[in-house]
């Protein structure tokens, strides 16, 4: 085992394929920093694409830095010593920009980490030339930032092939202006429409603290920030997102990741990424096959990514160019009423063991709440489908808590997963080998930008009985294995999801304390269940409001009040209706609605 951080990255290094090196001389420096292990953050796409973006340009160097992990941790601890890029071993406080890729609430607390590791101040007004500037982007600072308004410069927001480069342009020239940091996050935010600096607003508070307003205090700065977007259903595979460096130590191996699509239109009240990645957009057949041709001349495992994979247009013949050119694939997710017997069958081929499908929730009028345009039959005929093509196994998701849960529809659970375990044995029986059941289930978190962003999370008490019910109802059945998340775990995750600027402090606190977040809630002087067990009003003003993604809160507020009736509305046609707002963007007066 390597002794020194060098040696180490070194031969992390010389495994990878694609990897950008760059001479510094005259170029904008910039770290890019996924606030998690190694393995995990090069298993991510977006991150991916956002090293990609950087380096595309001669005037950028990009280099990555990511939490260490277990014996590279020991050694960044050791006195003397600081954490380190991988491209080139330098220290983060030589860059000129670090950015965060942030997709996941429960990585905040390891920015911190990394920013203690680095020996660079938390707070932006303790940081002075010539330190570098703290950025961040990805999906989590689209949907709510607020929690991490203390600590960052500027957040970039929405898709970065849109905003991207216009940013580097403008940061490079008051970057060498001689201007001071808090004029250059001023000149920022007066002429990037999509940036968002947290010190030029001023949140102010009604007594029972809830938000009373949140206003800009320089001229020139917006009131609503834009949430940029990307077309990315042009004809050119250009626009494919797709890995650009391959090595065997990420959770996919050596496997290219292609993005498929973006954003999903089945409209499922609960999904962030179903409201602020809309429109849906899926790349045209032409254009993802000429990029398949591409990956699989690098290797011969491809990984297909989309909201929904067998929804998209020609999946089939797709498939069967990789099966036909001797490659294997997988796929992020599958929907149970679009699955075909070509695709499985392909699956099949591929060697996957393993299909997913997530009916959510137990009972047909759950998922009328949630909006997920799924019966029991489809489910069970997806089941059957599956189980006669071959002894795949089979991943259930579940969500507990949602909104209107009912003790019945927590027992339909049970007898649905039973009802697909009896099918299963009964479409298998000849073929002698029997698909297991991995069941998933997770606590409903909220989230903003969806008509769920009113509800509260569930007491933690309350969704622990519920796990330990359906834990022994289905104890007895043989082939069923279940998993759960931690209810106290998703409560936190509840709170930096959907908090504000004060909910800081707790993060702070928790990192001071060395990541115990039941004593820094409880010595916080912040109540964190004022975020997380309280019911929002439907003219509330929420942390989140400032930032624009063309979606109007009153369809948001229409949703919220069907979902309460547990009335379905119709999924995305997208250019063909105008009801969510977001397809009317180009239209200020449309946008602008509350």
């Amino acid at each position: 085992m390597a002794n020194d951080i060098i040696s180490l990255y070194r031969a992390k290094l010389a495994l990878e394929k694609g990897t950008v090196r760059k001479d510094w001389g005259g170029k904008l420096s910039v770290a890019l920093i996924y606030p998690n292990y190694y393995r995990l953050g090069m298993s991510n796409l977006g991150f991916q694409l956002v090293y990609h973006l950087f380096n595309k340009r001669p005037d950028v160097v990009c280099e990555r830095v990511f939490l260490p992990e277990d014996h590279e941790m020991s050694l960044c601890l050791r006195p003397g010593k600081s954490l380190l890029s991988l491209e080139s071993q330098s220290r983060l406080q030589k860059f000129d920009l670090l950015a965060f890729s942030l997709s996941f609430e429960n990585d905040y607390p390891n920015i911190l980490k990394i920013l203690e590791l680095s020996n660079i101040p938390f707070f932006v007004d303790e940081r002075a030339d010539p330190l570098p500037f703290i950025m961040a982007g990805g999906v989590t600072t689209f949907l709510n930032p607020e929690p991490l308004a203390s600590f960052f410069d500027f957040f970039l927001l929405g898709e970065a092939e849109t905003n991207l480069n216009k940013f580097i342009d403008l940061f490079k020239e008051l970057n060498k202006s001689g201007l001071g940091r808090y004029e250059i996050r001023l000149k920022l935010a007066q002429n990037i429409n999509t940036l968002y600096v947290p010190s030029l607003y001023r949140p102010e508070y009604n007594q029972d603290g809830t938000l009373k307003s949140f206003l800009p205090e320089n001229d020139g700065v917006p009131e609503r920030v834009k949430s940029a977007w990307f077309p990315v259903n042009e004809e050119s595979d250009d626009n494919v997102a797709f890995s650009t460096i391959t090595t065997p130590d990420t959770e996919f191996g050596n496997k290219i990741l292609i993005e498929l699509g973006r954003g999903c239109g089945q409209s499922c009240r609960f999904c962030a990424a179903g409201y602020v990645y809309r429109p849906p957009r899926i790349h045209t057949e032409e254009a993802l096959r000429n990029c398949f041709e591409k990956a699989m001349n690098r290797s011969d495992r491809v990984g297909l990514l989309s909201a929904v994979v067998s929804d998209v247009p020609g999946i089939g013949n797709l498939a069967a160019l990789i099966i036909n050119r001797g490659c294997r694939f997988s796929v992020s997710s599958l929907r149970a009423e679009s699955l075909t017997p070509e695709l499985l069958d392909h699956l099949k081929q591929a060697g996957q063991r393993t299909i997913t499908i997530a009916p959510e929730a137990g009972s047909e009028r759950l998922r009328r709440v949630v909006n997920k345009h799924l019966t029991n039959d489809k489910i069970i005929e997806a089941v059957k489908l599956i189980a006669r093509t071959g002894d795949f196994s089979i991943k259930l998701y579940f969500l507990i808590g949602l909104p209107t849960e009912a003790n019945k529809d927590l027992a339909e659970i049970a007898d649905l997963v039973k009802s697909i375990r009896h099918n299963i044995i009964k479409e298998s029986a000849l073929r002698g080998r029997i698909g297991r059941i991995k069941l998933s289930v997770n606590c409903f978190v909220p989230k903003p930008f969806t008509p769920f962003q009113w509800f509260p999370f569930e007491q933690i008490l309350s969704l622990k009985k519920k796990q330990k019910w359906l834990k022994k109802s289905l104890a007895k059945e043989g082939g069923i294995k279940i998993s759960f998340d931690v209810p106290r775990w998703a409560y936190v995750q509840s709170l930096l999801a959907m908090g504000d600027r004060r909910v800081g402090s707790i993060l702070l606190k928790a990192h001071r304390l060395g990541g115990d977040w039941k004593k820094a809630m409880r010595f916080s002087d912040v109540n964190p269940d004022f975020f997380v067990y309280r019911p929002k009003n439907l003219d509330e003003l929420l942390p989140w409001d400032f930032i624009d993604h063309g979606i109007l809160k009153r369809h948001l507020e229409s949703e919220y009040k069907m979902a309460l009736k547990a009335e379905e509305s119709d999924i995305c046609h997208v250019g063909k209706c105008v009801r969510c707002g977001v397809c009317a963007r180009g239209n200020d007066s449309a946008t602008d609605l509350r």
